[in-house]
């Protein structure tokens, strides 16, 4: 994201979406009740009688969301409002979808932001930290890209090998798969750093059939139990790549989600679901909250989204953290399992 002008004190911010990934961090910026100005194309008809004939044109609007949908699959996310100015000829107070996509441009006007919506702004403005996870034993393989707001899975190969293989050649063949693999890769993807992570020796032989020197210093080995998506988990929270990964949001995630689980296990400092949350809020005890975009979704389809933004409004203000995770990776996925929503709490409360 391209942060063009920020005026928080007058409430608006003009964006250029540089990234795919941005529309991710806009779905949860955008809020019903906020103002977005942008491009737009909307139907109108003219001439009269046998002469009228519909044509799409081009208007530069200003609307006042009321929902804001992403598709990730078409990388389109879409803000629905009424309009509140444009041309004379765009009835004010009619329904207008705005359409943003990468390349584009256009103003997002609050009331108030939040501390936590600053930083998410000034996060999805930082530079894309892009690294390639390999993680595979002498059957299967699973690549995955992280990405500013966790990782994708892109690829899974599974070798044609027997249980009990007989002859290196067909271990070999398996790790030549891999090794084209990431070299296609690399070069499509330019990661900064190649993470190999493997249960026993299976890193070390491979990383010894890399021949290009390219691919070969970008390499960090990890261990990790078995080939699987919750695996990469592990391998985010391994010691060995703590200062790689230092400034990435899933590490970054998996670190705060260990830390709730800890809590909730030994009975601490932690409280889960919709309405143990709230009271902690209203107690004025939570010092890290965590939900998922599909918490967040759910309460605007069920239309409670006004409290749970009042009660986010609450946590700003006594300076506590707000932490979005999402829901296809697999710490969203845990935090969904404990309802979605859930606190690190800054003392114990007793009901």
């Amino acid at each position: 994201m391209n942060i063009i002008h920020a005026d928080f004190k007058k409430g608006d911010v003009k964006l250029r979406i540089t990234d795919p990934e941005d529309l991710w961090y806009l779905s949860h910026l955008i809020d019903p009740g906020d103002f977005v100005k942008g491009k737009t194309t909307r139907k109108i008809k003219i001439g009269d009688g046998d002469n009228a004939k519909t044509v799409k044109k081009t208007y530069f609007l200003k609307i006042e969301a009321e929902t804001i949908d992403f598709d990730q699959s078409g990388d389109i996310l879409r803000v629905n409002g009424k309009i509140k100015e444009g041309p004379e000829e765009v009835p004010k107070d009619s329904y207008q979808a705005i359409p943003l996509e990468e390349g584009s441009e256009f103003v997002l006007e609050k009331v108030g932001w939040m501390e936590f919506q600053k930083q998410k702004l000034e996060e999805s403005a930082q530079k894309k930290h892009n690294f390639l996870i390999i993680i595979f034993d002498r059957e299967e393989s699973l690549f995955a890209l992280t990405k500013k707001f966790g990782y994708q899975v892109i690829l899974k190969i599974k070798g044609d090998v027997p249980k009990k293989a007989k002859t290196v050649e067909i271990k070999t063949d398996f790790q030549q798969e891999i090794i084209k693999t990431i070299n296609t890769y690399n070069e499509r993807h330019l990661p900064e750093k190649i993470i190999l992570a493997s249960p026993a020796f299976w890193k070390e032989n491979l990383l010894k059939k890399i021949s290009d020197p390219e691919v070969k210093k970008k390499i960090v080995l990890v261990n990790c139990s078995d080939v699987s998506e919750r695996s990469i988990d592990e391998v985010l929270g391994s010691k060995e790549l703590e200062k790689t990964l230092q400034s990435s949001r899933a590490r970054t995630e998996k670190i705060l989600m260990d830390e709730l689980l800890s809590e909730i296990n030994k009975n601490g400092l932690a409280v889960y679901a919709w309405g143990e949350v709230k009271k902690a809020i209203d107690a004025g005890a939570v010092s890290k909250l965590l939900l998922t975009d599909d918490f967040i979704q759910q309460k605007r389809e069920e239309g409670h989204y006004i409290e749970l933004d009042k009660l986010m409004k609450q946590i700003d203000v006594l300076k506590g953290q707000i932490n979005i995770l999402s829901s296809k990776q697999e710490t969203g996925q845990k935090l969904d399992g404990l309802g979605g929503i859930a606190a690190i709490l800054r003392y114990k409360l007793e009901w």
